[in-house]
């Protein structure tokens, strides 16, 4: 990891330090991605045959997983993998559930009702990841909201394995969410058929769920052109740590470690006031890095990752709010006082016994949540994200004659004739 302090680096310097590694190859994921959701648009299934072939290294005849195929995965999962997928799902399915949006109705003037009405998302598609590391939490983050939302069809694609199937887990955490389709096809094929239609994939109304640099551009090509809405720009994975002097520092490495293992185009970033304990977290990375099945993803990420100093805490929030993370780790003694501070994260981890892999599996929080900066503007996934809130209002005859002058008022002054005339002819005046 690179050492740096803040303070002594330029404008240029800055902005270079808060770059993501994915942000630099951006031009050339974009070409790569093009073609790929251009081929998948052009022949569909044939396309999906090829591509598939091509990088996950087998040739599958059919990509929705059979009942025999759901039911072969039922028997190998173990039973502690199952009852700990439960017990996510559950703690899931309450923190979402508390926060989901009610429908209302209010009188705005004498005869004017306005009320918001609340109606699932159609057709919705997921995707799990399941590259190096199949993630059926993932399964677990989207399709329990999307079970909440009463979303009518919700269809998931994830990676398929060497020998054609799908990770059993992934299988068994679709079933737990009530999932009625799983293909198995992966990267940005897979966004793009969701998002068209194949012969064999129907298309999605809005899709959801992360990815590598591949998926996120093929969202945000596919969003671009209208064929479906995406959730948020949810892109490899990072962190942030905030840590003072009395932060542990093999907490703060082993946390910095659970993010860097996603993969090569990840980052992790600590923020600290104390040149101790960068240099205690340093070693411990170290210490820790060689122990990881992973370490060759991992120490790819690292090259990629900072440890810098800080002035204050205090900067450390003002350089956290201009970077976003997804997840933002606050090792902080009154962790809680500090929150306010926090304009732009994903999601927020306070003190030394909350990791953020408690978030990414059973905390109950979503793990889905944007990256790359997009904090700034984007929320995680939540009920509300598969679900459309339609405003309807119901004037009376009453209801008109007393905000109808207010409008007539309006149409006038941006000169739309044709509206201060809807309302003229029912209050009998000129418009």
């Amino acid at each position: 990891m690179n050492v740096l302090d803040w303070n002594t680096l330029d404008a240029d310097a800055q902005a270079q330090a808060l770059t993501r590694p994915v942000q630099a190859v951006a031009a050339q994921t974009r070409e790569a991605v093009a073609a790929l959701v251009e081929q998948v648009r052009g022949v569909g299934d044939i396309a999906l045959r090829e591509i598939t072939a091509r990088f996950d290294g087998v040739t599958l005849e059919k990509f929705e997983v059979s009942e025999a195929e759901f039911a072969a995965a039922e028997l190998v999962v173990p039973a502690e993998l199952r009852i700990a997928m439960q017990q996510a799902a559950e703690r899931i399915d309450a923190y979402h559930r508390a926060g989901m949006a009610r429908p209302y109705s209010v009188e705005t003037a004498p005869g004017v009702v306005c009320e918001k009405v609340i109606r699932p998302i159609g057709r919705v598609g997921l995707y799990v990841p399941a590259g190096s590391a199949p993630l059926p939490s993932t399964a677990l983050m989207l399709g329990v909201p999307a079970r909440l939302a009463g979303c009518r069809e919700v269809v998931l694609c994830t990676p398929p394995r060497k020998d054609g199937s799908a990770d059993p887990a992934v299988l068994v955490a679709a079933r737990l969410t009530g999932v009625h389709k799983v293909f198995k096809i992966g990267g940005a094929q897979a966004i793009a058929a969701m998002a068209w239609g194949t012969e064999t994939v129907p298309s999605c109304d809005k899709l959801f769920g992360p990815g590598n640099g591949y998926v996120t551009e093929a969202k945000q090509q596919v969003a671009q052109a209208g064929a479906a809405a995406i959730d948020m720009p949810a892109g490899p994975s990072e962190v942030l740590v905030i840590a003072d002097a009395g932060a542990v520092p093999a907490f703060v490495a082993a946390d910095l470690l659970s993010q860097a293992e996603h993969g090569p185009d990840s980052q992790v970033i600590l923020l600290s006031d104390d040149a101790a304990l960068i240099a205690a977290v340093q070693a411990e990375v170290e210490a820790q890095v060689v122990r990881l099945a992973r370490e060759n993803i991992a120490r790819k990420a690292l090259d990629a990752s900072l440890l810098l100093k800080v002035d204050s805490i205090e900067q450390a929030f003002a350089i956290s709010n201009r970077y976003a993370p997804e997840h933002l780790i606050l090792a902080l003694r009154q962790p809680h006082d500090w929150l306010d501070l926090v304009e732009a994260a994903g999601s927020v981890f306070m003190g030394d016994y909350t990791p953020e892999a408690l978030g990414d599996y059973c905390s109950g929080t979503n793990h889905v949540l944007p990256t790359a900066g997009a904090a700034r503007a984007y929320s995680g996934v939540s009920v509300a994200s598969f679900q459309n809130q339609i405003s309807v209002q119901a004037a009376s005859r009453e209801g008109i004659a007393n905000i109808g002058p207010c409008a007539l008022t309006l149409a006038r002054a941006e000169g739309l004739g044709a509206h201060a005339n809807a309302v003229a002819v029912r209050l009998g005046v000129a418009p």
